[in-house]
């Protein structure tokens, strides 16, 4: 009688660790997909949703308010999210929010995103479509590190080459590194331009000098003045010159003279004319 007692008590304890186990699972499940709350519905379009799966939470401003309900292929290039959502959530969510796909840590699960727009005041509807932002693959960031490891490598290769090129003699900055008449050419040539860089400040040095002729050319506004006006003196004696020699021309006892020579000046042009005609003429 005792034992059979026993065991009746040890097989009700065990069914109610059984019930309440039960309740416990139906509650946490509930919980996350929201069966035990008001929720309202959200949808989001992606063209790639990264391994997202239906159960995987909603989060907003690192709160989880809900969970992935349902994910849809509506084209190749186009999917379709639908979101249960929490109501005491539902104004906080404005017409311009948008949601992204990130991970829940660096190898965690996949997380839906929605992040707060910056200028609507509206709050979003219910079944209302919300943005979405670009979705951030792991893959991608491996292969930008990939690129950048490759150019590493490039750039390494390129080092060591460069070094040893100098190292061995090959190449200008490797001679001017360790070709001894090379510098000495170098050297010689520096020393040149330092030396005409110096007689150049002696030069600016005199012509700065006001007892020199070429400062008084240059800043002495009396001999600018007197240049000028022995210019205008010759072009004045050329142009009376010419005027003399028009006169002369008038001149009976010179018109002789000129008529002759303008008579030998023509002549001389027209047997030029005329060798050049039999010239062409000739066959």
């Amino acid at each position: 009688m005792n034992k059979e007692s026993g065991f009746v008590w040890k097989l009700g304890m065990f069914v109610i660790f059984g019930i309440l186990l039960f309740v416990f699972t139906i509650y946490f499940a509930g919980k996350q997909k929201n069966l035990f709350g008001g929720t309202f519905n959200l949808h989001v379009q992606f063209k790639n949703v990264s391994g997202l799966k239906i159960g995987n939470n909603v989060r907003f401003a690192g709160i989880k308010i809900g969970s992935v309900d349902n994910i849809t292929l509506i084209t190749d290039t186009l999917v379709l999210v639908d979101m249960k959502i929490e109501d005491e959530i539902h104004p906080f969510i404005k017409t311009d929010a948008n949601a992204m796909i990130s991970s829940d840590g660096l190898m965690g699960d996949k997380v839906l995103t929605i992040y707060p727009g910056n200028n609507s005041k509206n709050t979003i509807s219910a079944d209302g479509l919300i943005t979405s932002r670009n979705v951030f693959e792991f893959e991608e960031l491996m292969k930008s590190i990939k690129i950048s490891v490759d150019n590493a490598r490039i750039i390494t290769n390129q080092l060591a080459q460069f070094t040893y090129k100098i190292n061995n003699g090959k190449g200008t900055l490797s001679q001017l590194i360790t070709d001894e008449e090379f510098y000495r050419s170098m050297k010689s040539t520096l020393t040149n331009l330092e030396f005409s860089s110096v007689e150049f400040v002696k030069f600016t040095h005199k012509l700065n000098d006001s007892k020199g002729a070429l400062y008084k050319l240059i800043r002495d506004e009396k001999l600018g003045n007197k240049i000028d006006s022995t210019i205008t003196n010759l072009q004045t004696g050329t142009k009376g010159l010419s005027d003399n020699m028009e006169a002369a021309k008038s001149n009976i006892f010179l018109r002789g003279f000129f008529n002759n020579k303008k008579k030998v000046a023509d002549k001389k042009k027209k047997e030029e004319l005329k060798h050049k005609t039999d010239s062409l003429l000739a066959p």
